[in-house]
Order: structure tokens, then C-alpha cells, then sequence
């Protein structure tokens, strides 16, 4: 999910680049979107790992 991020991110600034301002706003905005959903994913995974290596009672 953080490739296609970088991706529509590269796409953005290509597109602003050349004067595209509409298609580098969307390529911006779903960029961010992807950003955030995979970081709010991550750290859901990071909470998951951490509670589960917690260590058995004695």
C-alpha cells in the first residue's frame, strides 16, 4: 500500500509538473488517502505484535 502511495504521489508531481492541475489534486489526494490508510494499518499491527508477546504468568 505505501508503493502505490509513492506511486500516485510520482504521478502528482509529473502531472503538476506539465500543468495537469486536476489530475495531480486527485493523484495528490488518493496518494494521501493511501498514506493514511496504511498508516493507521501499521500501527494496528504494531498494537497487535506488542500484545502479543506478552509473557505468560509464573
Amino acid at each position: 500500500m505505501l508503493y502505490w502511495a509513492l506511486v500516485f504521489f510520482i504521478i502528482a508531481i509529473i502531472a503538476a509538473v506539465f500543468g495537469f492541475g486536476g489530475v495531480a489534486a486527485t493523484a495528490a489526494s488518493i496518494a494521501q488517502i493511501l498514506f493514511f490508510v496504511f498508516l493507521v494499518i501499521f500501527l494496528i499491527a504494531l498494537l497487535m505484535g506488542v500484545a502479543g508477546r506478552r509473557r505468560p504468568p509464573i
